[in-house]
């Protein structure tokens, strides 16, 4: 095991999971609040035309996710005033790019493997130029969100009396989008496109589940997601199970069993709360 460690793939999946992980622990935490897991799980979707788009073109997947995911994340941020809800338009952006994904890989055929490897995570596989580009991109965003985090905390909570305050709400609606299309396209290296929620949605939904309290909330969800990276890349290694696998298979049950004694506390608690309010 010691020996497999100094291998440069194996020190290159860590890395990369690790910094994912934590990106996703907080970007997250403001998708599961904001109610955006849809646009999360389309973006992912719309990774994929990209990162077969990439392939046809020869350069990084990773950069062509990021391409199309933020172009994407732009035409949701532009349609998103003119009609009510946001699954029309989510869903208008999805079907197109979903439909270049598939031109672009019937036009490479050589693809099959790697969109394999985009569709269900190929961490094993990423090289250190992959890993400067997660890390640059991550801190970029962290940049981003501790410079904006008291008004778009305000406006995910309440938006129209952030709007009424003044919050260009709008604006930092598009901002955010972005930022969860840089995510995203990060994200897919790690889990791949069908299990993006693995990271970007379980670890932020079940922190909120034990505090509600913003600071702890994004601790929590970074701490979960480190946690099921990690597990997930040391289960891989000792067993020849997929690494997605893993991850997915730790998020989900980990949610489901907070969840579970959660509910199962939680009303034991209520009847007394209220007879002491009263």
């Amino acid at each position: 095991m010691i020996e497999l460690f100094q291998q440069p793939f194996i020190q290159n999946a860590f890395l990369a999971g690790t910094v994912i992980a934590i990106i996703t622990g907080v970007v997250g935490y403001f998708v599961v609040l904001r109610a955006q897991a849809f646009a999360a799980e389309s973006l992912s979707c719309i990774g994929f035309a990209g990162a077969t788009g990439a392939a046809l073109l020869g350069i990084s997947s990773l950069l062509g996710m990021v391409g199309f995911t933020v172009l994407a994340a732009l035409g949701i941020g532009a349609l998103e005033g003119r009609l009510k809800g946001r699954d029309v338009e989510i869903g208008m952006v999805l079907s197109f790019a979903l439909g270049l994904g598939v031109l672009f890989l019937r036009l490479y055929t050589r693809g099959a493997t790697e969109a394999v490897g985009v569709l269900f995570g190929s961490i094993l596989s990423v090289t250190r130029v992959d890993v400067w580009l997660t890390l640059i991109f991550s801190a970029v965003i962290l940049a981003i969100l501790s410079f904006l985090f008291r008004p778009l905390l305000f406006m995910s909570i309440d938006p129209e009396v952030a709007e009424a305050r003044g919050v260009p709400v709008k604006l930092l609606g598009i901002i955010f989008m972005l930022i969860l299309a840089v995510t995203v396209a990060e994200s897919i290296q790690v889990i791949g496109v069908l299990l993006v929620f693995a990271l970007l949605i379980a670890p932020a939904a079940t922190a909120q589940h034990l505090t509600k309290r913003p600071l702890y909330g994004i601790l929590f969800s970074v701490v979960l997601g480190l946690v099921f990276t990690w597990g997930g890349l040391l289960l891989a290694l000792a067993t020849l199970f997929p690494i997605s696998f893993y991850i997915a298979s730790l998020a989900g049950l980990t949610y489901f069993i907070t969840v579970g004694l959660v509910h199962r506390i939680v009303p034991h608690k209520l009847p007394e709360l209220t007879h002491h309010h009263t």
